[in-house]
């Protein structure tokens, strides 16, 4: 996938998929990769970026497979976020469809 293109909805993807349920770092890079091929060095900072901005909390739990886990869930403010840029890729898609087609029909 271009990288650009993957940039682009890396957030969205990762707000979603801890909209769904709260997830530690490497669940979440696992997760994530079953969408768009990323790495750790991706994705821990941009979860650091959107705990910055206040669109993640934090907390740890205990893990049976050593040291506790940071886990990371939505605030009211991610899911607002989280709506507003699955708008704007909803529109985007949209549009980038319609120029696309009357391409093609000329």
């Amino acid at each position: 996938m271009n990288a650009q293109f993957k940039k682009g909805v890396l957030e969205l993807i990762v707000l979603e998929s801890v909209r769904q349920r709260d997830m530690y770092g490497y669940e979440l890079v696992e997760e994530v990769s079953k969408v768009v091929d990323v790495n750790e060095g991706t994705i821990y900072p941009l979860l650091k970026r959107l705990t910055n901005e206040r669109y993640f909390e934090t907390y740890l739990r205990e893990s049976t497979e050593g040291p506790p886990r940071k886990y990371y869930h939505l605030t009211a403010a991610g899911v607002l976020y989280r709506d507003s840029l699955e708008a704007e890729w909803n529109q985007l898609t949209k549009r980038v469809g319609r120029f696309l087609e009357d391409c093609r029909h000329g």
